[in-house]
């Protein structure tokens, strides 16, 4: 394995060493990522960069099927429902184990949920846990045996199943959690399909084979995962032989590597919002017709078409329409209409005050966020908005967006893809996700009305119902107008045609258990 990996690296250091191509060695997987991942502990994680590497190491209780966001046995056989909605009881797998050696049982599961969810856990402080929210109707875990556990919620919650399945759903040994506390994320073990290896910080994280594996041994016999924050790089690595897979290829390289028999594309709907957070809580923005404004101002059309090349459709609201049957298909995107966008910023009064936007040079499912912020910048300038873009690594971006904008900046990119069409606005749109109660809502919108339909949708059980209260969800959130809704992507990847067996998914995981690269 150590030769093999060597190998690896030897022919990826050869990429760009001259006329030669570089090959990559039989059945080890050079991965081109986008960003470097923050942590390697599902349960800090929130960035889908980070999931692609953590779903092929561990496992949840249940997991997505194979080409679906509908759930399947995995860590757990099987499950029973009580019949008011609140209590899931789990069927474990029998003689699992952890990377480390340690037993998977119902004790490590109650381990996990603990962590997350009770301050008082010895281990809580090995967080933070910023995506814990999708498990807070969680009132109870009971072990009933070692190969029971019971999950009592405080009521009932539609997405529970599906959160299960979402990567901060999936086990961590609790043994390596409490050898190595903080710096876990660093020294994971899980039960997947791959072994962590080594983590060179921003050149490489190296999984190999778990010949264990209760759903049988990968074809692989390792996979390297390779940040290659700027996409041009990436698509020149990938052609020169130094990369066997590569995702989110920009748009202008798609019909290169189509019209080249040594490569295979992938295309996959998903669901994918990528969006313009506003600043509610200072500024401008206070005013809902500045933020209609800047919906009417931008011309999301021309990002679409010309930027990302047909690559996504323009954004109605903050669900997508991969979640068929929670989209509202009656509402209309923002036209572009510049001369309405001036007589609204004229009713407002605004006095033509610079903005601050706050843009990464590239991360999880943000497209071409540099090339499409400077269109924003232009056409926002163009309607008497003078704009002041401040780009940052993708990490750091987090760490200014996370918090707030509350005083630092008036508009930010973002994007989600999510599992859920609860997941989204429910992390984001609520007053009770503001950033200091925990969640993601970093521009500080509050509509009483929104919270109410939100808590509602969660809780109820028949999915016709929450459908209704999602669309009217949807209407409201798009009048007010809290975010500029600009894309919904379709998620690509290019691999070598030597590689066998590779899917994209709808979750936006890369699922590489069944992938063989045999020459």
């Amino acid at each position: 394995m150590k030769r093999l990996l060597a190998a690896a690296f030897a022919a990826v250091s050869l990429a760009f060493s001259g006329a030669a191509v570089a090959q990559t060695p039989p059945n080890v997987l050079i991965v081109g990522q986008i960003a470097e991942p923050k942590s390697l502990d599902p349960a800090t994680d929130t960035a889908v960069n980070d999931f692609r590497i953590l779903v092929n190491m561990y496992d949840g209780l249940v997991r997505y099927k194979d080409g679906t966001l509908e759930v399947e046995p995995a860590l757990a056989t099987d499950w029973t429902i009580s019949d008011d909605g609140k209590t899931y009881t789990f069927n474990l797998r029998d003689g699992v184990k952890f990377h480390d050696g340690s037993p998977f049982n119902a004790e490590a599961v109650k381990f996990n949920f603990d962590r997350m969810l009770d301050e008082n856990h010895p281990f809580h402080d090995t967080g933070p846990f910023p995506l814990s929210f999708n498990f807070s109707a969680i009132d109870n875990v009971e072990v009933v045996d070692d190969l029971t556990v019971k999950f009592t919620l405080s009521e009932a919650y539609a997405p529970f199943l599906s959160n299960l399945a979402y990567p901060t759903g999936l086990i961590v040994s609790p043994e390596a959690v409490k050898e190595y506390g903080k710096d876990y994320g660093r020294h994971p073990s899980g039960t997947g399909a791959f072994k962590f290896e080594e983590w060179d910080p921003n050149a490489k994280v190296v999984v190999s084979k778990n010949e264990d594996y209760w759903d049988g041994a990968p074809p692989l016999e390792a996979v390297v995962f390779r940040p290659v924050t700027d996409a041009n790089t990436r698509v020149a690595e990938m052609m020169s032989g130094g990369l066997d897979v590569m995702v989110e290829v920009p748009p202008d390289s798609l019909s290169q590597f189509s019209d080249d028999p040594n490569y295979t594309v992938y295309e996959q709907a998903g669901p994918h919002v990528w969006f313009l957070i506003l600043n509610l809580k200072d500024g401008p923005f206070q005013d809902k017709k500045v933020r209609q404004a800047v919906n009417y101002a931008i011309n999301k059309k021309a990002i679409v078409d010309d930027i990302l090349q047909g690559t996504a459709s323009v954004a109605a609201g903050p669900i997508a329409p991969a979640f068929a049957w929670a989209y509202d298909d009656s509402l209309s995107p923002y036209p572009y209409d510049p001369e309405k966008a001036k007589s609204l910023l004229e009713e407002a009064g605004y006095d033509g005050s610079d903005l601050t936007f706050y843009v990464t040079e590239g991360g999880s499912g943000m497209l071409e966020p540099q090339a499409m912020a400077t269109q924003i910048q232009a056409d926002l300038e163009a309607v008497g908005i003078p704009v002041k873009i401040e780009t940052y690594e993708w990490n750091t971006f987090l760490g200014k967006v996370n918090p707030g904008l509350e005083g630092n900046a008036d508009m930010a990119e973002m994007a989600w893809m999510t599992n859920d069409p609860d997941t989204l606005p429910f992390l984001t749109l609520r007053t009770e996700a503001f950033p200091d109660k925990g969640g993601f809502n970093s521009g500080y919108y509050s509509n009483p009305e929104v919270d109410k339909l939100l808590e509602e949708a969660r809780t109820a059980t028949d999915q016709d119902k929450r459908a209704d209260l999602y669309k009217q969800m949807q209407d409201i959130v798009h009048d007010d107008a809290p975010w500029v809704f600009v894309a919904n992507w379709k998620q690509n990847a290019v691999t070598k045609a030597t590689v066998e067996n590779f899917k994209l998914q709808p979750s936006f995981f890369l699922q590489l258990q069944k992938v063989s690269k045999p020459n």
